[in-house]
């Protein structure tokens, strides 16, 4: 077998470029290309992809997503030598990574990286690849330069793995946001607060981002971007069929989507106006005074759920109607909490949970922002027992 020294390298956003250099680095002679016309330090450019593709043993897809990659794979296909292999470490829907190996057949290497860009630089990505073995035996000292194989059995099977893995790290940059609000509710310093989570489970995030954390770096030297990580979110919520809470929250984080992750885990929380129909109706209860709950909700909403074991609808007229103006008698032990509230432009969804004696009940709003405010525009709710 003939050791691949040429690399066409289609792609040379963040990911790509570090690849290409590593390879350029350790001896490969390394072709660049992109659609955007960007360079890779010393890597040699070529203006047509079908001109980098010509003379390369591999060919290695570094593009954003699944479409990128049939676009390129399209424009290169005729230029294409019979023994060229083409190594794709892009992160891409499963259904696309089959099509892409159906396509392509034996000479495709589906192999998503685990890593960013420092891990690109200095070798120690984790590969997740997928091919034939004769496909593989190929590109295997491509693979070594970069970091660590492990062979997975499909091409969808390697997409899939890379969004699970990559939905873990979602949950941690969120569970992160929610620390680092509360913290800052309590007037923490910013700088114990890292020094303390540096001792707990999420101690690797805030160690490799503590940068980042600190506003200490910005967008331009993003390693993994937020508009990325929530694209492959999305990506896995779509695969799975089943929904994805950080997909809609990374993509609703008012952040620059070209900043790195770690930026998403210090956007504030939302602010006090989408609060003010929730508190309005916290008031309500509180109070017994059903003013509180016409300031809440829009005249039109209706409130729905379990009651006497019959489903109820209630106009907010009807519902006003059960409060008499007075506090309940056990007032002072009931208890209120806004667990989460989701703003999506216009629209926003909140949950809370309240304790009334024996009851606990989960309240799910839609609100709207109309006329300058927030107001509750229809609510479900579930009631249990303690």
């Amino acid at each position: 077998m003939t050791t691949p020294r040429t690399i066409a390298v289609l792609g040379l956003g963040r990911m790509g470029a570090a690849i290409a250099t590593r390879l350029a680095d350790h001896d490969w002679d390394v072709i660049g290309w992109t659609r955007s016309g960007r360079t890779a330090g010393a890597v040699e450019t070529t203006r047509e992809a079908s001109d980098a593709v010509a003379k390369a043993d591999v060919v290695l897809l570094a593009l954003f997503d699944g479409e990128a990659c049939q676009q390129v794979v399209d424009r290169v296909r005729d230029s294409l030598r019979p023994d060229t292999i083409l190594l794709n470490v892009s992160t891409v829907a499963p259904a696309e990574a089959s099509q892409l190996a159906r396509q392509l057949g034996p000479s495709y290497v589906h192999a998503p990286v685990l890593g960013s860009v420092p891990a690109a630089a200095a070798g120690t990505l984790r590969i997740l690849a997928a091919a034939d073995q004769g496909a593989l035996d190929q590109v295997q000292p491509v693979l070594e330069t970069l970091g660590t194989m492990r062979r997975v059995d499909a091409a969808a099977s390697a997409a899939a793995l890379k969004l699970i893995a990559n939905s873990s790290l979602a949950g941690s940059v969120l569970a992160l946001r929610e620390s680092l609000r509360q913290a800052d509710a309590l007037r923490l310093p910013r700088a114990d607060v890292l020094d303390v989570l540096e001792l707990g489970v999420l101690g690797g995030l805030v160690a490799r981002k503590r940068t980042f954390l600190a506003g200490e770096r910005t967008a331009a030297t993003a390693e993994f971007t937020i508009g990325a990580l929530a694209k492959d979110m999305a990506l896995l919520a779509a695969a799975s069929n089943t929904p994805l809470h950080s997909a809609a929250e990374l993509a609703n984080t008012r952040a620059d989507p070209e900043a790195d992750i770690a930026i998403a885990a210090t956007v504030p929380a939302v602010g006090g106006a989408v609060l003010e129909p929730l508190r309005a109706y916290i008031r309500g209860h509180a109070t017994g005074d059903p003013t509180h709950f016409r300031d809440a909700f829009l005249p039109s909403a209706h409130i729905e759920g379990i009651r006497d074991g019959a489903l109820v609808s209630w106009r907010l007229g009807e519902y006003c109607a059960l409060f008499q103006g007075r506090p309940a008698p056990d007032e002072p032990s009931r208890l209120r909490r806004i667990d989460a509230v989701d703003v999506h432009g216009i629209v926003a969804t909140a949950t809370m949970t309240l304790w009334h004696g024996e009851d606990t009940f989960t309240d799910v709003f839609l609100l709207v922002r109309t006329g300058g405010s927030w107001r509750i525009a229809n609510k479900a709710y579930h009631r249990g027992r303690r």
